[in-house]
């Protein structure tokens, strides 16, 4: 028995910081922040991210995709008593080919993921949190939401991704079966048994963007007994693809559970996810379609990208419907 990753023995590691509808949000106003620029709010005295999140390093030796790393996010600004939902976050391709170091801590060092969270804790949201890409209704609906419910954290562990885009295993949506695998029968086992996390009964979500949201959905379609949400950011699918992955979807009860597809209106990948949309309502999957401001990059990642996916599995891991 691995011992329990509590918020007292983790202090010792600290690194310092890491239904169908559809819903399109109006043109983002104002101007983007520069792509690859940490956005910092002006104003309010904030606590830094190292003092709100506690990151623990889970190393595997040998798994089903062989060498494994993840780093995991823990709330530090709740009781030693209190467990949280725990969230699979996927990174992209630029981290893929990396290597694993790199790809385990792409969520953390390269979309400044502990930031996010630390002012999902201290609200009002600025423009600026999102890189600039939100639009004025947008920004007003989550503030006020986190007035109503403020954020109150998961557990997220981000692991290394392989490069399922390769030119290889493009068209192969079974590339990611073995890293399902490795996330639902090694990953998430771990994670909760050493980690404060919701165990009684747990509540996993998964989640990724561009390449990794290719991959939270077959992964989560192919092990839907053990998700309790599934939602992607601008994930990388092909068009030609939507319709197997509606069949996966409705084969593996995905309807049943809370399912989004989120992209933005500069997506690369725009047209397939809504490609995706269409043959989920065509097999009576029930999801969410969203589309927000923002390009397919860093800023993104940073930005919307960050905090619509925390603030999503943070309500609907809880039972309770998104924002």
């Amino acid at each position: 028995m691995k011992p329990k990753l509590t918020r007292r023995a983790l202090l010792g590691s600290v690194a310092g910081l890491a239904a169908n509808c559809s819903r399109t949000d109006p043109p983002a106003t104002g101007s983007p922040a520069r792509a690859g620029a940490s956005a910092v709010a002006s104003g309010a005295s904030r606590p830094p991210e190292h003092a709100l999140v506690l990151e623990k390093e889970l190393d595997f030796p040998t798994s089903a995709v062989g060498s494994e790393k993840a780093m995991v996010l823990v709330p530090n600004w709740a009781p030693p008593s209190e467990r949280f939902p725990v969230l699979i976050a996927l990174h992209g391709r630029g981290e893929a080919v990396r290597g694993i170091a790199v790809g385990a801590r792409a969520w953390l060092a390269d979309y400044d993921l502990g930031r996010v969270m630390a002012r999902l804790r201290a609200p009002p949201l600025t423009r600026a949190d999102f890189q600039g890409f939100v639009s004025d209704q947008r920004l007003a609906k989550i503030n006020a939401a986190l007035v109503e419910r403020p954020f109150r954290g998961l557990v997220v562990a981000c692991p290394w991704v392989p490069d399922l885009l390769s030119e290889k295993e493009r068209s192969n949506l079974d590339a990611a079966l073995p890293f399902g695998n490795f996330v639902a029968n090694e990953l998430v086992p771990r994670v909760l048994s050493e980690s404060p996390a919701l165990i009684d009964p747990p509540a996993v979500g998964i989640d990724g963007v561009s390449l990794g949201g290719r991959a939270a959905l077959v992964v989560g379609f192919g092990h839907a007994q053990r998700f309790t949400a599934l939602g992607t950011l601008q994930a990388a699918i092909q068009e030609s693809e939507a319709p197997a992955l509606a069949r996966r979807a409705r084969e593996a009860g995905a309807g049943t559970r809370p399912l989004r597809l989120l992209t933005s209106q500069q997506d690369y990948f725009l047209e397939a996810i809504t490609a995706l949309h269409t043959a989920l309502n065509a097999e009576h999957v029930a999801h969410e379609f969203v589309v927000v401001a923002g390009p397919h990059d860093y800023a993104f990642n940073r930005g919307p990208g960050g905090i619509e996916m925390l603030l999503w599995h943070d309500r609907v891991l809880r039972g309770e419907p998104p924002i």
